[in-house]
């Protein structure tokens, strides 16, 4: 079982915006430090969308490569190409991810059944668990409990990144696809109602820049110091705020590379953050005690 506090990564870039491998390095061990429980390259976060397929499978072998098991790594698999998944859930496997993120296809807007046999075809292709990623406020479509329930029945299916931010859904999910479905918030603000209703952790874009209260406040949770979880989630929310004030990841970029980690640099079609935007960041960033 996934659980805890998963970092959705960036993917740190040279200011001309080539991807800079050595700070990719140094964040990845960096983030183990501070007692993140695992690592979730080339998602959204990580600019999947604007890599190439070679940048794309270098950017997870290079993290895999540097948790060196310290973490389990959840390898960002997904396309709106079922073929092309396939392809990237393969490699994942090969170069030893623990499981593969698989978002459910953008742009084509497949119908319930034609996600059932997206993820049954990857599924069957490739020997490696899968985490079913539904986001519908980027893919524009929302897997329905019963389509998950279904898939859940597959045994490399293991769990979902929900990103709905709906807290009534992880309740009918468990229910639907039994307690062993690893459900993970994709949504920092709900992180611990997830928990509440059912989840098991998160993956999470706040974790970029404040990794050690994320997993902090996750570990609390667990443990059964509720107050505590509370009282760190309620700490880190203007944060969450500040992290999505403009298109993610231009924000957590920005406070990535106040605290020396990378560059600001996100590929176009995202602009960099405005000067308001930056002003908020800092100020989030200070209230929470990342900045002086």
């Amino acid at each position: 079982m996934f659980k805890g506090s998963y970092v959705a990564l960036i993917t740190p870039m040279q200011p001309e915006g080539s991807v800079d491998e050595k700070a990719l390095q140094s964040f990845v061990d960096w983030q183990i430090r501070e007692g993140t429980h695992g690592l979730v390259p080339v998602g959204t976060t990580g600019e999947s969308p604007t890599l190439s397929h070679a940048e794309h499978k270098r950017v997870v072998e290079v993290v895999i490569a540097v948790a060196r098991g310290r973490v389990p790594v959840i390898a960002g698999a997904g396309s709106n190409s079922t073929e092309e998944a396939i392809d990237f859930t393969r490699h994942a496997k090969q170069a030893g991810a623990d499981a593969a993120l698989v978002v459910t296809p953008y742009y084509n807007k497949p119908t319930q059944e034609g996600l059932f046999l997206h993820f049954t075809a990857i599924a069957d292709a490739v020997d490696l668990p899968i985490i079913i990623y539904n986001i519908p406020s980027r893919s524009v479509i929302d897997m329905s409990v019963d389509t998950m329930a279904r898939l859940a029945k597959h045994p490399n299916i293991v769990g979902v990144k929900d990103a709905t931010a709906n807290l009534a859904r992880p309740l009918h999910t468990r229910r639907a696809c039994g307690e062993g479905f690893c459900q993970m918030s994709g949504e920092d603000h709900t992180a611990i109602a997830f928990l509440a209703a059912g989840g098991v952790g998160c993956i999470s874009v706040t974790g970029n820049v404040a990794p050690r209260l994320c997993s902090t406040m996750q570990t609390a949770w667990a443990e059964g110091r509720f107050a505590e979880a509370m009282a760190i989630q309620e700490r880190l929310l203007p944060l969450h705020d500040a992290m999505f004030c403009e298109t993610s990841p231009g924000p957590v970029k920005y406070g990535a590379s106040l605290l020396g980690h990378t560059s600001e640099k996100c590929r176009l079609p995202l602009a960099p953050c405005s000067e308001p935007a930056k002003r908020r960041i800092r100020a989030a960033m200070a209230e929470v005690g990342l900045l002086n």
